[in-house]
Formats: C-alpha cells, sequence, structure tokens
C-alpha cells in the first residue's frame, strides 16, 4: 500500500518490471521507457507488428511479405500480405513437439461444480476430431457457423475446430433467446449451429435445444444442427438435421495420432463475426480476423496481462462477449491454461468466485467492475476464507470504474499488493485500446495510456487533441486487430467510425487524460449528459451514487429539461437490508449536488429492484432513458433481465 497522500495506488517492484514480458520485449529493442515503446510503435507500425510477430511466436505456415498495405486507406488495411496461417496453429500445433503438450490448457468448470481439464495434447485432439466431423457435414473454408454454448470445454473445441477448417464462426450469448440467436444465424448466413442439450445455471436447467430450434426455424440458411448432450435431457429432434456430437465425432474413431493439417489461410481470412448491439436496429457484426484476431488478443494479454505458459487466466465472461473468445485463443496462444466457468460467481454461495480461484490456482484474474459491485455486499469474510495467493495480477474491463469498488478489489481480494490491470477497448478492436501495465505505477480507476500499437488521442469537439478535459477517444492510425469492416455492410462500419473527422476512427467513448498523464473513460459518448451547457459522463455521477453506504449500483441518464435542456435522472439499486425512501431519496440527491455542482443536481432519484444490463455486465443506459421515457429502446438482444425493463418502470 501507499501514503492515502500519494494519488498512486500500485508500483511495481523491481523484480516485477525487470521480469515483465513488455520490458523484455523493450530491452531486446534498445527501448528504454513505455513512452519509448509507445512513440516507435505507433511511428513505424511495420516494424512494430513484425517485431510482436516474433516475439509471441506466431506461427505461419507461408511467411508474409509485407506487415501493412494501406493504399485501400486507413479504413481498409491490408495485413500481413503473401502469409498464410491459421489461428489454430498457433493456439495449438505450436505446442505439442514440447513439454507443453502434457500440460494443462483449458480447465473448465461447471455450474454443479465438476471439473473436466484437457492438456494441449488432448485439446488438440478434440479440435482435430471434431473439424473432422464438421467437413463431413460439409462444412468449409468459407462457410459460416454459429457457436450457442455455455462456456465450457466444449465452446472452446468448437470455435478452435471452425476456425481450424477455414469456416468462421459467430459466438451468441448461451443465455439468449431464440430471436436473438436467429438475427444473428440470419445475418451472417449460418450453415450450421453448434448448441447442446441443456445447462445448469444457479442450479436450474437452461433448455437450450429448445430456443436453438426456435432459432433455426427462422434461418433458412442452417442445414446441421450438432449437439453436445451436457445433461442427457429429453429434447425434441429433427432427422435429418440434428446429429449428436459424440456420434458424429466418434465416426473418425480412432483419433490420428497427430492432427490433420490446418486450412492455410490469407491473413485478413474471417475468424469470427461477433456482433454488438445497436442502439437502434439490427446488431452490427464485427469481422475479425485470424492474423489480427490472434495477434492483438495475444499481444495484449502480454504485454498488458504480463501472460506467459505459467499463468492460469480466468476471466468472468461468456462466448458471446468478446472476452469469451479473447480469453481461449489469447491463453492458449500464449502456452497458458485458459480457465473457463459455466455459472455465475455467486451461487451456489457469495464466495463461487472466490473458491474457484483459489481451487485452480487461477494467477491472473479478470472480471467487470459491475461483478465486483455486486460481490461487495456480501462482505469481505467470503473473500478471506479462500487461499489467493497464487494471484498475481487482477484485470478489469466492461465500463468505468467507481472509486469505492475499485478499493474494495484492490484492499480486499489484491490485499494491496496486486495490480488492476485496467483495460478497455471494444470488439471492432479485438482488444483494447488503452491499458495498464506491470511496470508502469497505477492511479485508481485509471488507465496507464494508449496500448503499444494503437495511435490514440482525446479529440474535442473542433477535431484538436485536448488535455484536461473531456473529449472524444480516437484512434488515427490502423491496427491488425481492426474490424473488417461490418458483416456485409460496409456503409454502416463507415457511417459509424470514419464519418466524423477524416482518416479518424472514433471510438463512441468519452475520455480524459487528467495532469499526470493517467487517462480515464467517462462513458458512452451517446450516454454523455449536457446540463446548462456543461458536459458530464454518467459515471462520474454513478461513481458519486455508489459511494454511498446504501447503494449498491446506480445508473445515471439525462432527460428533456425545459430550461436547462437536459436534466439528470438517477436510478439506484440498493443494498440488501436498506428501503427506498424520501429522507434517503433527498440525501442523494444532496450528496450529487455537493460532489458535483448545483447544475448536476438530479431533477429526479428512484430506487428499483435491478437495472438492465447486458450479459457482460454493462448498464444499458439507454434502456433506462427509453423506459423511463415511454420510448422505443432499440435493440435488446444483449439484456441479461428483461424483468429490468419493468424494474425501471416500476421504480419508485
Amino acid at each position: 500500500m501507499t501514503d492515502t497522500a500519494d494519488p498512486i495506488v500500485w508500483r511495481p517492484s523491481p523484480e516485477q518490471a525487470r521480469e515483465a514480458r513488455v520490458r523484455c520485449f523493450m530491452a531486446a529493442h534498445d527501448l528504454g521507457s513505455l513512452a519509448d515503446l509507445q512513440r516507435r510503435s505507433v511511428a513505424d507500425p511495420e516494424w512494430y507488428w513484425d517485431a510482436v510477430v516474433r516475439d509471441l511466436g506466431i506461427r505461419w505456415q507461408r511467411p508474409y511479405r509485407r506487415v501493412l498495405d494501406a493504399s485501400r486507406g486507413i479504413a481498409w488495411p491490408r495485413w500481413f500480405d503473401g502469409g498464410l496461417l491459421n489461428l489454430s496453429e498457433t493456439c495449438l500445433d505450436r505446442h505439442l513437439d514440447g513439454p507443453r503438450r502434457d500440460r494443462p490448457a483449458l480447465i473448465a468448470e461447471a455450474d454443479d461444480g465438476s471439473v473436466r481439464t484437457l492438456t494441449f495434447a488432448a485439446l488438440a485432439r478434440e479440435v482435430d476430431r471434431l473439424a473432422a466431423a464438421l467437413r463431413r457435414l460439409g462444412l468449409a473454408s468459407g462457410d459460416t457457423a454459429g457457436i450457442f454454448l455455455p462456456m465450457s470445454a466444449e465452446a472452446a473445441v468448437a470455435v478452435l475446430a471452425v476456425a481450424r477448417i477455414g469456416a468462421t464462426y459467430t459466438p451468441c450469448f448461451s443465455g439468449y433467446g431464440a430471436l436473438a440467436v436467429a438475427t444473428r444465424l440470419q445475418d451472417c448466413g449460418a450453415k450450421l449451429l453448434i448448441t447442446a442439450d441443456a445447462f445448469r445455471r444457479r442450479g436450474q436447467t437452461v433448455a437450450m435445444k429448445r430456443v436453438a430450434d426456435e432459432a433455426v426455424a427462422a434461418s433458412p440458411t442452417v442445414r446441421n444442427v450438432l449437439v453436445h448432450r451436457r445433461l442427457g435431457v429429453d429434447v425434441p429432434w429433427t432427422p435429418g438435421r440434428d446429429r449428436w456430437w459424440h456420434e458424429a465425432v466418434e465416426a473418425e474413431s480412432p483419433a490420428p495420432a497427430t492432427p490433420a493439417p490446418a486450412e492455410a489461410l490469407d491473413p485478413d481470412h474471417p475468424a469470427l463475426i461477433i456482433y454488438t448491439s445497436g442502439t437502434t436496429g439490427r446488431p452490427k457484426g464485427a469481422v475479425l480476423t485470424h492474423s489480427g484476431f490472434l495477434l492483438k488478443a495475444a499481444h495484449d494479454m502480454a504485454y498488458c496481462f504480463d501472460v506467459a505458459e505459467r499463468d492460469r487466466v480466468f476471466w468472468l465472461t461468456d462466448l458471446g462477449w468478446l472476452m469469451g473468445p479473447w480469453l481461449l485463443t489469447a491463453a492458449l496462444a500464449l502456452g497458458a491454461t485458459a480457465v473457463v466457468f459455466e455459472g455465475t460467481p455467486d451461487h451456489p454461495a457469495p464466495d463461487r468466485l472466490w473458491a474457484l480461484a483459489a481451487r485452480h490456482r487461477v494467477s491472473v484474474l479478470g472480471l467487470s467492475p459491475t461483478a465486483v459491485r455486486a460481490l461487495m455486499p456480501h462482505g469481505d469474510e467470503w473473500v478471506r476464507r479462500h487461499d489467493l495467493s497464487a494471484l498475481r495480477l487482477l484485470g478489469s474491463t466492461g465500463e468505468p470504474w467507481n472509486p469505492a469498488p475499485y478499493r474494495w478489489l484492490f484492499d480486499t481480494v489484491g490485499e494491496g499488493r496486486l495490480p488492476i490491470i485496467n483495460y478497455t477497448g471494444g470488439t471492432e478492436i479485438s482488444g483494447g485500446i488503452l491499458g495498464c501495465f506491470p511496470i508502469a505505477p497505477i492511479k485508481p480507476c485509471s488507465f496507464a495510456g494508449p496500448i503499444p500499437g494503437m495511435a490514440v488521442d482525446v479529440y474535442g469537439d473542433d477535431g484538436r487533441p485536448v488535455r484536461g478535459q473531456v473529449g472524444e477517444l480516437v484512434v488515427t492510425r490502423p491496427w491488425p486487430g481492426m474490424t473488417k469492416g461490418f458483416w456485409q455492410d460496409d456503409a454502416r462500419y463507415l457511417d459509424a467510425y470514419w464519418s466524423r473527422w477524416p482518416d479518424v476512427w472514433v471510438h463512441g467513448d468519452w475520455a480524459l487524460v487528467d495532469d499526470d498523464g493517467f487517462w480515464f473513460i467517462q462513458g458512452r459518448s451517446d450516454d454523455t449528459l449536457k446540463i446548462a451547457g456543461k458536459r458530464v459522463g454518467p459515471a462520474e455521477v454513478e461513481s458519486v451514487l455508489v459511494g454511498h453506504p446504501a447503494v449498491a449500483e446506480a445508473g445515471v441518464v439525462g432527460i428533456p429539461h425545459p430550461v436547462k435542456g437536459e436534466a439528470v435522472l438517477c436510478v439506484v439499486v440498493l443494498k440488501p437490508g436498506r428501503a427506498g425512501s424520501e429522507e434517503l431519496r433527498l440525501e442523494l440527491m444532496e450528496r450529487v449536488t455537493r460532489h458535483m455542482g448545483k447544475a448536476i443536481r438530479p431533477d429526479r432519484v428512484l430506487f428499483a429492484r435491478e437495472l438492465p444490463k447486458t450479459r457482460s455486465a454493462k448498464i444499458m443506459r439507454r434502456v433506462i432513458r427509453a423506459t423511463y421515457l415511454g420510448q422505443e429502446p432499440g435493440d435488446l438482444s444483449a439484456l441479461e433481465s428483461p424483468g429490468a425493463i419493468a424494474a425501471v418502470r416500476e421504480a419508485t
């Protein structure tokens, strides 16, 4: 711990700084500081990404002639021209000739506590057998397949098998309803869907196959449904279309001693189409490539999170959120162990997450601020009853932090010794834009700065860089992980990211760089409040509310006001045992006024039983606003709990 007057919450020890992967990379290229690395990586991207490919051991079937061809413009770069690769080879084949072969590649824990462990050799065999089965079912390079599975060992096998044969997968959240799954299958023209009979969540059976059947009925391109028998329950069956996973792979028996060669692919060949929810209209299908997604994900995990083959990496996620494919791809590419979890962090008891981390000796633990806010009220004792000594680093992404939950994670879970590597980017990025580093000091809730290789700035309304004030987070040069447009919708891609300023990617986040050079995300720019001419990020107000001892969560939006133009509406969820009252409502309004100024005084504070959130735990502020105003809320496919809309409508 540091002195309370010190704004820095964590500093690396000399040993940590010396041994970190990013420091070793810098030393190999005579770079003395992170600032030097950042400057050179942006000024000379061809040098940088070639050096990263070599440092990380990305495997190529044919070497590339050129790293970057930007002749079509910044929005349409071509990467690693002339090369051929398949991401499954870096994730699997490169580990089979040495000691990593028999080390755990994957540890999967189910909701009921059962655990399945696969070594790299065993995972490679499973992937090879499923790849052969998919080929027999007619799936080929250039085709698309939906994957609708819980976060399980089979999810990892499925994504690698689809990639191995050159097909493209579309991951769907395990909790999606039929309409959300169908929308994705229809848009990508999926030929095949991989699903399960059912799985358990919070001890309850989720009838996954029934949802899949309803989705496939509305998706005429789907010819085959491959079903993993997870629980062995009775399910509807369509002969000729439906096949059991175990029967399909048993047709390829005995398994070959070595995997069949992976399909050799152009570096820009799509690996996955992952959909992000739009404010209106259908979800956007970000196209992530074999070279770009593999390289960007492995790069960020190696240099921001310092992951190497010694590590066991767990992220609280689902396959349908980018962090699911990101975890599997990056951890396996680096020779580390990916730990995946089918259940929820507080079932059957509030210590489930901490018990899992202790049981599997997790060394890198990632979760969202929302998950921390949900676990905090249960108390410190649930954390302290578990041996978390294997942890050496905490990761965070998904949304801006509030100070109180951040300090709880740092002090209670990290015991004041572990860095929190804050990480922000997006689906269309293949990973992060801003991050923290294991060799740099950390200020609470902040980012140390741009991730190497990312040319990042903050622009004011005039399109010029600003410091010390909130502006648009932008990227001004291409990077390998950037989406190759939106699936079959180039115009929407250009309008979403490239239409405001020439040759500038406008990410849609408000950001601020403080006087010490630390970066902060203030929320989505389309969520921003403008009160009496003053721009305010909702996360600022939410942090003030969550700092009150009665408040567990808060969602803040702007609503029309005849004088100010916009007024502040606060919807709060109280901690267990606390009840809403007029006295508490006034107290919260006064608290915001005291911290934020009279102009930001809330117009209304409402008490709700829950907030609308995505399955990746982000607060859906647009849904709060639309519900309160009686407007159409837009795309709801990512909504975790449909009852949250009623909760806002019934808030008092």
